[in-house]
Formats: C-alpha cells, structure tokens, sequence
C-alpha cells in the first residue's frame, strides 16, 4: 500500500494534460474579457512582432489594432507551431506597453523562463509559447 502525505490545500499539477481533461478543439470557442478603454497603438510608432526561433522562426508581424490573439488556428496572429494553442495568449496595447495574457493555454506562456499568467511587456522585450519565441520591438513610424 502507498500513502500520500499531503496537506489538503495542496495543488496536485497534471502536466501535459490528460485527453479526457483537453477542450474539444472543434468545440473550443474563445470567450475574451471585455476590452478595456484604455487599449490604444502608440501614436508615435509600431510595435512589431518578430519570431525569433521555433517553426516560424523569421516571420514578423505588425500589430494593426491594440488587441490581438495569438495561437496555432483562428488568431489574429496564426503561428505554424504544434506546441501552442490554438488560441494561445492575448496581447493588449497601451500606448508604449503590452499586456501579455495566457489565454489558459496548456503549455503555458514563458516571460523570462518562467511560466506567467500575464506579464507587462516593453520595447525589446521577449516571451516564449511553445517551441517560438518572440521579440517585441517599437519602431517609429
């Protein structure tokens, strides 16, 4: 017989998720909060988003409204990479920062090697999700 010492407020981690606990992916539907009134592209400049290593490594991206998903499938940013999720993480301008926010992903959002559920990100800041990481610049236009 084996015996489990644990204190009952203990969180129990099951990593990768099992099948039976996975959404159905034809069934997932994103629900997002609300957009906040304060959500706006710097007047100044542009922020681009650019893959630096994973299977789209090279491709860049020029975030054209202040609110936007990445994720595999249906993102307004679509990454090739079978280690996210189809609908990954949001990211939300404010003026010269981005809000980073997991979108409850199953292999999570990484700032700085650690798994983060939202992080504030600036010019030349970088984020991992899956196998790709990305390099947030803020160019003038």
């Amino acid at each position: 017989m084996v015996e489990l010492k644990r204190r009952p407020d203990q969180t129990v981690v099951i990593s990768p998720l099992p099948s039976f606990a996975r959404a159905d992916a034809s069934s997932s539907n994103l629900q997002l909060p609300p957009a906040d009134e304060g959500l706006k592209l710097p007047a100044d400049g542009v922020f681009v988003l650019a893959i630096t290593s994973g299977p789209a490594s090279g491709e860049v991206f020029r975030l054209s409204q202040p609110r936007v998903v990445v994720g595999r499938q249906g993102a307004d940013i679509p990454l090739n990479d079978p280690e996210i999720s189809r609908h990954h993480c949001l990211l939300e301008v404010r003026d010269k920062y981005i809000n980073l926010k997991d979108l409850n992903s199953t292999n999570g959002t990484f700032y700085d090697e650690e798994r983060v559920r939202a992080a504030m990100l600036q010019d030349g800041s970088e984020f991992r999700i899956g196998e790709s990481r990305i390099r947030v610049s803020l160019q003038k236009k």
